[in-house]
């Protein structure tokens, strides 16, 4: 162990100064999103420096250092299941890593490894074995003759020891350092031979050198580079000497604020130590993805929060904690590591809201699936499989995560049937899959491959000419394709174009146009009589007044992400889009309503650009070269080789196959007309652009016109006016309802005339709901009154009865009119003294007034 108890913090601190010092640039950590569509989370440290590690771009640096921020839970790398029960798995780490871009190699690479262990850290070298590939008898060389480590200490590993990018591309031995943990943790033998858990990897050296071939071969890389990868954790418990990452400096605090908040110890019982695990990692997790920008969804990175923040709640639940404890866990993490990750404690209030919300939501959700999960498990019989369609009505109908019923049924000892749980998804998917085709009006019959495999793609035109000569290669029912089109068909949220092609028997009405098979454009045309066959020469032309608009609203819904994400927040990510002729919506990720200053300094944000009339730039290039230049590319979304991106401003600059105008200022004037939620964190914006905000503002000052006239004052004085009316109805009603009481109260000794033995029974007319009360109270305050009981049928429909009773009569108001309440179809909160039930028949009132009566007799 080392002489020294080293913390995380400064650890940190010090391999980031040995490499400084060393020529490496300090690099920060990049963001747990990573500019590579490929990847659902960025779960190494070179994933940053990619482009620069393959040559696809210089780097702006010979050499670097980081500590990277890591996850690994979803898709190929996934340590979530992990989690809790064993002594190393997380779902959230930090990689220390060092990197040269062609300037060192394997020799500076090893010395400075082994310096740092064992000059800075302290490690006993002792205690350290080091592999290498079976091939890389240079590595083998370097460590025993240059680093002097005993040739018995330094062993040979086969597919363990090399890396690869992919299939082919750069790749590369690599050697790996490892700390015996001692003869207690199992036999020696070295990491090739000893056991596992006696020999613990702590930091990985890749030798990026050859470049791999699809037949197999492979030939040196020019510029050979370092990739290296020091685990924070995992070397912290060696430094600590602890057996576990669990016991290093921060979970141990984190781990002790938990047991606070739970009143539970870890010593308890093996299943509480792991669900406070859980929650410990899962709280890291948590806060650092939406710290980054990750919003609780059921979709990629936003589904696995979820999972994420609802497996920790449910563990808590285990615990048995009721009341919410993420944001408390969020306080925490940002303790701990927002010194040396400022940017928690920037976001510190932000990521408590998302998580606060998201388990608020889950613990409806908790309560009501373990009731039914519960009830389901104890009426199985031994040996018994839970129920497909329970799992799937869990999944559906309450959101419960499947992998959430998986988790809890097998901590029971119980399966599933997996089997039929995927048979009624199937189902569903099946009936949705027919509802779409019901639904669909492509129309398109026949089997368009063949036509695609002949002429290939269409030809689309329609950026720079809005009419064109083509010639027409399919025509079925009212569905046209044609060699080549200026008609955009609809995707990527633009809808597609409407025009006409003329023929020389006359002009066809295009009304839609769409994308089937790759790249086919098909236009659906109006029905006619115009005959139109295969091998027709025609003109095609679009509306392009309608085009115009539309390009208008497609640049603004850009400019409008653009602001959103300045104004709002970097966690704003476009979530859908539709783009029309009279309108352009935008679905974007935030987590509350958008405040009506926060609309105009948007609005005011997007105008502005607007009025700078800047140049937009729309231009087909690689992927490579569009990301290169900053591009942003969305997780999930398929891009081909050739791109196109869209320059619109200084500040926004996105994949786009969309039509856009020539400059900003064509797009005129853009207003936001509605903002609302359309689902959990997941926000929608309509907006208007061109003359489309001027028509509106007209429309607008007519009808502040025509309020003007009718309250009779000038339009400045509209608002004093409308005060001044709403105050004259204020007065008009109450002066209203003081005549009402007025009449309510003047029947008060005709009713109590008609008693019989204390009781008042009777339908009543000319007052109100309140009045009705009023008159009940004042009938039962006359001398001899047990009980009234009085109804009303207003004109307006619907009915009302009031039950009062005298605290001296012994009665409950609200058991005499109990059955009453049903005969009206209503009901109403009971109370002893006074009840008040509103019903929908009218036409029962009698008979309701005749049951309370007898039962007021009854209770004599």
């Amino acid at each position: 162990m080392a002489k020294k108890l080293l913390t995380a913090k400064s650890v940190r601190r010090e391999f980031v100064d040995f490499f400084v010092k060393r020529g490496h640039s300090h690099e920060p950590s990049d963001s747990l999103i990573p500019n590579d569509p490929t990847l659902l989370f960025t779960n190494s440290g070179m994933v940053q420096f990619k482009s620069y590690l393959t040559g696809e771009k210089p780097s702006p640096w010979p050499r670097a250092v980081t500590v990277q921020k890591c996850a690994r839970m979803g898709g190929k790398h996934n340590d979530l299941d992990e989690v809790g029960r064993t002594s190393r798995h997380l779902t959230f780490f930090e990689m220390m890593g060092n990197f040269s871009f062609g300037d060192y190699f394997k020799s500076e690479a090893c010395a400075f490894a082994w310096e740092f262990i064992t000059k800075n850290l302290q490690l006993d070298p002792d205690r350290l074995w080091v592999t290498v590939h079976v091939s890389d008898d240079e590595a083998a060389s370097i460590w025993e003759n240059e680093v002097g480590v005993p040739a018995e200490r330094i062993q040979r590993l086969d597919e363990d020891n090399y890396w690869r990018m992919a299939d082919t591309g750069p790749c590369g031995p690599c050697s790996e350092i490892f700390w015996d943990k001692g003869p207690e943790h199992g036999e020696d033998g070295g990491p090739a031979h000893g056991a596992e858990e006696r020999f613990v990897e702590v930091w990985n050296l890749v030798f990026m050198q050859f470049e791999q071939y699809e037949d197999g071969s492979q030939t040196p890389l020019p510029a050979p580079s370092i990739d290296t990868g020091l685990g924070l954790e995992r070397i912290l418990s060696v430094l600590q000497g602890v057996d576990s990452v669990w016991e290093t400096d921060e979970f141990a605090t984190l781990l002790n604020s938990i047991s606070g908040l739970t009143q539970v110890k870890q010593e308890e019982s093996e299943s509480s130590a792991i669900s406070m695990r859980i929650l410990a990692d899962h709280a890291r997790s948590s806060t650092f993805l939406i710290n980054d920008g990750v919003f609780p969804s059921n979709e990629d990175r936003g589904y696995v929060l979820r999972r994420l923040i609802r497996r920790a709640v449910r563990h808590a639940w285990l615990l048995g904690v009721e009341n919410q404890i993420m944001a408390l866990l969020v306080d925490e993490v940002v303790d701990l590591m927002g010194p040396d990750y400022p940017e928690l404690l920037q976001n510190h209030e932000f990521i408590k809201g998302v998580i606060d919300r998201e388990e608020e939501s889950f613990r409806e959700t908790l309560r009501a699936g373990l009731t039914i999960l519960d009830a389901s498990i104890a009426d199985l019989k031994a040996e018994e499989l839970l129920d497909g369609e329970v799992i799937f009505k869990l999944h559906d109908t309450y959101g419960f995560p499947l992998e959430l019923t998986e988790e809890i049924t097998a901590e029971r000892g119980i399966s599933i049937d997996s089997e039929g749980f995927n048979k009624a998804m199937n189902q569903q998917r099946e009936r949705a899959k027919a509802a779409r085709k019901e639904s669909d009006e492509s129309g398109i019959n026949g089997d368009l491959r063949p036509l695609l495999d002949e002429h290939g793609p269409t030809q689309f035109v329609g950026r720079d000419q809005y009419e064109v000569e083509a010639e027409v290669i399919y025509v079925e029912n009212h569905y046209v394709v044609l060699d080549q089109t200026p008609f955009y068909a609809e995707s990527g949220g633009q809808i597609g174009d409407i025009g006409t092609l003329t023929t020389k028997n006359g002009i066809i009405q295009v009304v839609d146009t769409q994308l089937a098979l790759e790249g086919l454009h098909v236009h659906r045309i109006e029905e006619n009589t115009t005959e139109i066959k295969v091998g027709d020469k025609l003109k095609a032309e679009i509306d392009l007044i309608r085009r115009s608009s539309i390009r208008r609203n497609h640049t603004a819904t850009h400019l409008l992400h653009s602001a959103l994400r300045r104004i709002l927040g970097e966690h704003v990510k476009q979530q859908g889009s539709w783009v029309g002729p009279d309108r352009l919506r935008f679905d974007f990720s935030h987590y509350e309503a958008v405040q009506p200053e926060e609309i105009k300094e948007i609005e005011d944000a997007v105008n502005a650009e607007i009025l700078t009339n800047v140049h937009c730039n729309h231009y087909e290039t690689s992927r490579e070269e569009a990301e290169a230049a900053g591009a942003v590319a969305f997780f999930g979304d398929k891009y081909g080789e050739q791109v196109r991106v869209l320059e619109a401003g200084p500040n926004s600059i996105e994949l786009c196959g969309g039509t856009h105008v020539k400059a900003l200022g064509d797009i005129g004037s853009f207003k936001i007309i509605t903002e609302g939620s359309i689902g959990a964190n997941i926000r929608r914006i309509e907006a208007i652009t061109g003359n489309a905000p001027i028509d509106r503002l007209r429309n607008l000052e007519l009808i502040l016109q025509s309020i003007s006239e009718r309250l009779s004052v000038p339009v400045d004085d509209v608002l004093e006016g409308i005060d001044k009316r709403i105050n004259e109805n204020k007065e008009i009603k109450s002066e209203l309802n003081e005549l009402r009481s007025a009449l309510a109260l003047s029947q008060v000794d005709s009713l109590v005339e008609n008693a019989q033995g204390g009781l008042v029974v009777a339908e009543v007319t000319g007052v109100d709901q309140q009045g009705l009360k009023e008159l009940a109270t004042a009938i039962c305050n006359k001398e001899n009154v047990r009980a009234v009981i009085l109804g009303l049928a207003p004109e307006g429909g619907g009915v009302a009865l009031v039950s009062v009773v005298n605290p001296k009569s012994g009665l409950d108001a609200g058991v005499l009119v109990s059955q009453s309440a049903k005969t009206i179809g209503g009901g109403g909160r009971m109370n002893s003294e006074m009840t008040v039930i509103g019903g929908s028949k009218p036409e029962n009132l009698q008979e309701a007034l005749d049951q309370a009566r007898n039962a007021a007799e009854t209770a004599k």
